[in-house]
């Protein structure tokens, strides 16, 4: 059986997403696409890196935080694992709507932490308890 994905992942590694237009929903499907397509190891490698080169063709290269990246994929990681009635990215984020939100991470982090520049160059682990 093939996998059909979206355009948005074909032109996300192609480096041909428009920043304006890739908000944080699109950055969760993506993320999920990678990761059913390609598994964690190769899904992080090229989702960090896409991020990390869409933001710097951007002007923005601040933008691209490591520790946010790897901790949101890791999270979405988990959650295709213990969801297990679903058979489209819809039906995922209707069942994980909290990972629509940008603060879902707070559970786990604290805002300094994340914000920091080492957080935005290196993967640091919570800093917080669940």
């Amino acid at each position: 059986m093939t996998e059909e994905y979206s355009e948005l992942l074909t032109q996300f590694e192609a480096f041909e997403v428009d920043p304006s237009k890739f908000g944080h929903r699109q950055h969760v499907q993506v993320a999920y696409e990678m990761l059913h397509k390609y598994g964690y190891l190769e899904a992080s490698a090229k989702y960090a890196n896409a991020i990390n080169t869409i933001a710097t063709h951007a002007g923005a290269p601040e933008k691209f935080n490591v520790t946010i990246t790897f901790a949101f994929l890791s999270l979405i990681a988990e959650r295709i694992h213990v969801t297990a009635s679903w058979s489209s990215f819809e039906e995922f984020l209707e069942q994980n709507e909290d990972l629509l939100s940008k603060s879902a991470l707070s559970k786990w982090y604290s805002s300094d932490q994340l914000q920091s520049d080492f957080a935005r160059t290196h993967f640091l682990l919570p800093n917080k308890a669940a």
